[in-house]
């Protein structure tokens, strides 16, 4: 079946769509990529809202949004949307609840198509973090690329959080969040600028900067990267509060050492699974002194990016949010409970019928231990 997926990610930078022709057999998922493209996110909707009917406002304008994105991309069977998160409640290493919006009816109505949504809260609900939920794909993904090296693929997403999935023969996967990945960036581009600006295009600022050890020193002193997993986080932490009571530094110097924060707690999360290799994807491997700097801090680890398997760096969030509706329409457990730290296997999500009868195909009663990127 051709599924549409969708997702907004921490950033709030765009809305990423991937249209992928989904099938299984077996004990195997294909997943064939279509295509995938990055929508822009509308700027009246960046700020979140102080009262409930903003929040309720947000919802709705998020949901149309994502309902004229995916009408783009039609003819299709299912819509999956991750939605937007808005906030994401972790109090003493356990996920309070979590919160993604993006109406699905306004997605339904648009494209008349049925649309799976509201993906991690189940998984909040049976015990987990709802997240990373890519533990999912990665597992099916990378397994027989681990078994074929005899050492854990780690894979690695860098969105505004980073998160790692440990795919290990012979063990289940684990799978956490290592702190910030463009988050502490994007916030101090933010206050530098007075809001003109979101992000260091390029690593222009961070280029021209230099690592101040002392102020790395003390990021690094933070207790989230001793943590045991599972675990998770977001900007409810990491963001432009988290910075102030450093000294002043200049704004170059503060993002050359923002940059290496998120290079070095992302390479010591790899280091401590015994990474054979890493594969990379998400917004922060375009920055280019950030993949850099990560290269340097990983070596000799191999850092590759997830084209070079198949699934596009740019594409990779979108298409896991295709697999995951696929999977919960045919009555697939879509999370990874040794990664989200859940209670056991769980369906994921809620339905919303599109413009025809609902009619769901007979679930799918065997194990899935696989997933193939393309028709081959």
């Amino acid at each position: 079946m051709r599924v549409i997926g969708l997702i907004s990610g921490t950033s709030m930078d765009g809305i990423d769509v991937a249209v992928a022709d989904l099938t299984v057999t077996g004990d195997l998922v294909r997943l064939v990529p279509v295509e995938h493209a990055e929508h822009p996110f509308p700027d009246d909707l960046r700020a979140l809202p102080r009262d409930l009917a903003g929040v309720c406002a947000l919802d709705t304008r998020l949901g149309q949004a994502f309902g004229d994105v995916a009408a783009g991309y039609l003819p299709a069977d299912l819509v999956s949307s991750l939605g937007q998160t808005v906030h994401h409640e972790v109090v003493d290493g356990r996920c309070l609840g979590t919160l993604q919006l993006g109406q699905p009816a306004w997605i339904a109505e648009r494209t008349g198509l049925p649309v799976v949504a509201d993906l991690r809260t189940r998984d909040v609900a049976a015990g987990g973090h709802g997240a990373p939920l890519a533990s999912t794909l990665d597992a099916l993904w990378l397994g027989e690329l681990a078994a074929g090296s005899g050492k854990p693929a780690l894979a690695l997403n860098i969105g505004g959080i980073a998160n790692i999935t440990v795919v290990a023969p012979g063990t289940a996967p684990v799978a956490y969040d290592t702190g910030p990945g463009n988050a502490l960036m994007d916030a101090a581009m933010e206050v530098l600028s007075g809001g003109r600006v979101r992000q260091d295009t390029g690593g222009a600022f961070a280029a021209r900067g230099t690592v101040q050890d002392d102020v790395l020193a003390k990021l690094l002193e933070d207790p989230y990267y001793a943590a045991i997993p599972p675990k998770s986080t977001g900007k409810e932490h990491f963001n432009a509060g988290y910075l102030t009571g450093f000294r002043t530094l200049t704004a170059e110097d503060l993002l050359a050492t923002l940059t290496e924060l998120t290079a070095r707690t992302i390479a010591d999360a790899c280091r401590q699974h015994d990474a054979g290799v890493v594969v990379a994807s998400g917004g922060g491997m375009r920055n280019p002194v950030l993949a850099e700097a990560l290269r340097r801090a990983l070596d000799p680890i191999p850092l590759r990016g997830s084209d070079s398997l198949g699934l596009p760096r740019d594409g990779k969030e979108a298409y896991l949010a295709a697999l995951l509706g696929f999977l919960t329409w045919h009555g697939i457990p879509a999370n990874a409970p040794t990664a989200t730290g859940a209670s056991g296997p769980r369906l994921l999500g809620s339905i919303t019928p599109g413009a025809a009868p609902l009619r769901l195909p007979e679930p799918v009663t065997s194990a899935v231990t696989r997933l193939r990127v393309g028709g081959s």
